[in-house]
């Protein structure tokens, strides 16, 4: 008899085990007050880009976190339902959707929570206050860009909507978003944790990645902005796709990891969430880049992208932050029972029934792939999801609606509650979970502050290793966080290096932190650390190259004691001896015929007006100043007009003699005699008059140059007016033309001495030496300035007193047969041209 009883209970044990479980059946439950819920269970949306008409969407494959977020909600509810102090006499219902990732498949319940309780329609009222919608409030969704689209709505009734992941700093207005909270800290505390983390290891060159959504390019625009006011150095930004799909998101990845390389940074921020995160690690290792550090966030570095990408380990070193979660008691062991709870008929049949009783008129668009799901398969996420927000998320909820309904211990009134009339119970008090504390801060947002984390692989298997964490300050123990580089050590990626004293920063790029130490250039100076130009020195200083500070510059002109100066001054002497020499052998000869033809007691006025011309050069040596200045012009040009005066009368006896010979007898006695001395001191005077008007016009002053020199103030004598120069010097220089032209033809026959050869050849020495002197004067800049000008002197007067006074000197001396009064009687006379035969 006992033989068909157990072949029985064998038979539905069979059918029990065999049949599909019902874990989809759980996201439904009727209840005294509905909790929307928004997760994402699915991943990969269906029919998007295909999609023409308005039909239903889903998913292709299953995101575990999402499913074990949904489950820390129910599990919550289960707890605050099972609690006879928090809500007691009154029961929490759920209604739980899938997202799928996306704002149009999270839009469908989200209408469908606005719609009137008991009813899918959504009245078009004025006036709201007395609208009762579906649920009292709505936990989640997960994603910043799903919670922009759908906070719009819920803040329009003033629902109550607790996020469990949303970071975007946008989130934070609660003008535009009043019934929006979040359990979840702001990107602002998370990027400026970065930053702190990027400066405490000297990384100032790095990329930064971000997926194209509303929470990549929301963080990545934030650290930005951040990271520049720090110094740190973005070297590109980059934004990767989240829908893998799309026909160019393969090479869009491949320009970004080909970036990575050309910009050879070590550090890469990624803010992305787990899809499009593990899309670009799969793509750095197919394309072999070099092992670098990563920097992610909670979004991608908790999933289970490690256990996904085949030689993970080859991408280098990974760190990140994640929010601080405790633990939740008994979470793990009611998924576990829930897990043998929905392979059970009885507990299913239950389950269905509850969930016909929600909604029976309302398309199902919950986890459809859950009843394929074992515990095996979600129990290696269990221990690194974080399912602590969603359950603080209900437990906000379902304290503000105990101080609502004015719960006792005794128990809670079962009236009706606005959604609106919780929102100022969640704005002001702290609620407790499991012993701590909780409060939204201004702008709706919990921050519990960060955990450093580093992925830490001991024989393949991975390992969240919490290394430090940050709330007002960042805190990190170093010695646990291990490099995955050749020699083990902390990688460097830096732009620029702090310059040494005497550089200073030179911008390369567009990058304005990054740049390269310059050496400070002469006549600057390095004027404080970290510069980016050099300070220049005062006019009155100098510096080298690469300099930290300017020196005084000393004066420079020509000294007497250097060996340039001593040179030309012993060229003087000579000239000044040789001059002497002459004047005295022709003083001792002044009655011979030679002396007499040379000019008589003229050739002694010339050679002293040679002898003060060449003592004049001492005026150029020493300290210049402008009296000195003023008297080298003029000085220079009345000895030499007293010279060229003797040469003019010479040229006037023998232009008369030879061109108007009629008339010579009586005009000679103007030119040869006492009367002579008279054109020549009307020649000195007319050149005086010329030097009043050159000191009227502007004589040359004393300027201090400081450019021509590096470290020297040059003292020189300017000509401020060229004009003034021409007026001064051209007087003598119409003398040395009519000497010139009234000489050079003149001929004498092979008997006789001529004199006006040596007035020619001294007038001709005496433009060329002007010719190269003005070219060379002009143009000078230095010291050489005066030395052009004294040498100029000398060799004027080496060269007059070598062609027209030496030739003579020598006759006197060693031919004194020559000078007699045949050879110079009619030494002035032309010859006769002969007759033609």
């Amino acid at each position: 008899a006992m033989i068909p009883e157990l072949l029985l209970g064998l038979g539905l044990g069979c059918a029990a085990a065999l049949s599909p479980p019902c874990l989809s059946a759980q996201f439904q439950r009727p209840g005294d007050y509905i909790l929307g819920g928004l997760f994402p269970f699915g991943k990969d949306t269906m029919n998007l880009v295909e999609r023409v008409e308005p039909t239903p969407m889903g998913c292709h494959r299953l995101f575990i976190d999402g499913l074990i977020w949904a489950l820390g909600m129910k599990f919550a509810i289960d707890e605050i339902n099972n609690s006879s102090s928090l809500l007691p006499g009154v029961t929490l219902g759920y209604d739980i959707y899938d997202t799928c990732f996306e704002p149009l498949v999270a839009l469908q319940p989200s209408l469908l929570f606005l719609t009137r309780n008991g009813t899918t329609g959504i009245g078009i009222l004025c006036n709201y206050t007395d609208y009762q919608p579906r649920v009292t409030a709505v936990i989640g969704p997960h994603k910043s860009g799903l919670c922009l689209a759908t906070a719009k709505l819920f803040s329009s009734f003033l629902i109550p909507q607790v996020s469990y992941g949303a970071s975007t700093e946008k989130l934070s207005n609660t003008k535009l978003y009043p019934s929006f909270y979040r359990t979840f800290p702001s990107d602002k505390n998370l990027v400026e944790a970065m930053v702190l983390l990027l400066n405490r290891f000297g990384w100032n060159w790095i990329a930064t990645i971000a997926s194209d959504d509303e929470y990549g390019q929301g963080a990545q625009e934030l650290f930005l902005s951040i990271a520049g006011n720090n110094s740190i150095c973005i070297a590109f930004e980059g934004l990767i796709p989240t829908d893998l799909s799309e026909p160019h998101s393969k090479s869009q990845l491949e320009d970004t990891v080909n970036l990575i390389k050309k910009t050879k940074v070590n550090i890469v921020v990624l803010f992305a969430y787990s899809l499009p995160a593990q899309a670009l690690l799969e793509q750095s290792i197919r394309m072999g880049l070099s092992k670098k550090v990563w920097i992610g966030t909670e979004a991608w570095m908790v999933s289970d992208i490690a256990d996904s990408i085949p030689n993970i380990q080859s991408i280098g070193t990974v760190l990140g932050f994640v929010m601080k979660t405790g633990t939740v008691p008994g979470f793990l062991q009611y998924v576990a029972d829930l897990f043998t709870s929905v392979r059970q008929d009885e507990f299913c049949q239950e389950s269905r029934e509850l969930t016909r009783l929600m909604n029976a008129d309302v398309q199902d668009t919950r986890c459809k792939e859950c009843d394929r799901v074992s515990l095996r398969d979600i129990t290696s996420m269990l221990s690194l999801s974080q399912v602590q927000p969603v359950h603080v998320a209900v437990y906000s909820v379902a304290h503000a609606l105990h101080r609502a309904l004015g719960c006792t211990p005794e128990g809670c009134p079962k009236v009706s509650i606005r959604s609106w009339q919780l929102l100022h119970f969640m704005d002001t008090l702290p609620f407790e979970v499991n012993g701590q504390s909780f409060r939204f801060d201004q702008s709706h947002s919990t921050n519990p502050g960060f955990k450093l984390v580093f992925w830490s692989w001991k024989n393949s298997t991975l390992r969240h290793l919490p290394v430090g964490d940050y709330e007002q300050s960042l805190a990190i123990n170093e010695s646990q966080i291990q490099f995955h580089t050749a020699d083990q050590k902390k990688p460097t990626s830096e732009c620029f290096m702090h310059c040494k004293p005497g550089q200073f920063r030179r911008i390369k790029g567009f990058h304005l932190c990054c740049y390269d130490c310059t050496d400070c250039p002469e006549n600057t100076f390095w004027s404080s650390k970290d510069s980016s130009s050099c300070t220049p020195c005062l006019q009155h200083q100098w510096a080298p190259a690469r300099s930290t500070r300017c020196y005084e510059r000393s004066e420079r002109f020509l000294f007497w004691d250097e060996p340039l100066s001593v040179a030309l001054l012993a060229l003087m002497a000579i000239t000044i001896l040789l001059t002497c020499l002459a004047a005295l052998l022709f003083l001792r000869n002044l009655s011979t015929p030679l002396v007499q033809a040379a000019g008589g007691e003229r050739t002694l006025f010339a050679l002293l007006s040679l002898v003060l011309l060449s003592l004049s050069c001492c005026l150029y040596v020493g300290k210049p100043s402008d009296n000195l200045c003023m008297m080298q012009g003029v000085v220079n040009a009345l000895c030499l007009n007293g010279c060229f005066s003797t040469f003019f009368l010479k040229s006037l006896e023998i232009t008369l003699v030879t061109e108007f010979p009629r008339r010579a007898p009586s005009l000679l006695s103007w030119v040869t005699q006492r009367r002579s001395w008279l054109l020549l001191v009307l020649c000195l005077l007319t050149q005086c008059s010329l030097c009043l008007c050159h000191l009227h016009l502007g004589p040359d002053h004393l300027v201090s140059d400081y450019k021509s020199l590096p470290t020297e103030v040059l003292l020189v004598c300017h000509t401020r007016s060229w004009v003034a120069f021409a007026v001064l010097h051209g007087y003598n220089s119409c003398l040395a033309l009519v000497c010139f032209l009234g000489t050079f033809m003149v001929q004498t026959s092979g008997r006789e001495y001529n004199v006006a050869r040596g007035i020619t050849l001294a007038i001709l020495i005496y433009f060329v030496i002007w010719i190269f002197f003005i070219a060379v004067f002009a143009t000078l800049r230095s010291v050489l300035r005066a030395v052009t000008q004294v040498a100029t002197i000398l060799i004027t007067s080496l060269g007059i007193l070598g062609t027209y006074y030496i030739p003579k000197c020598y006759i006197i001396l060693f031919k004194p047969e020559m000078n007699t009064a045949d050879r110079f009687q009619n030494a002035t006379k032309e010859e006769p041209e002969e007759d033609s035969a």
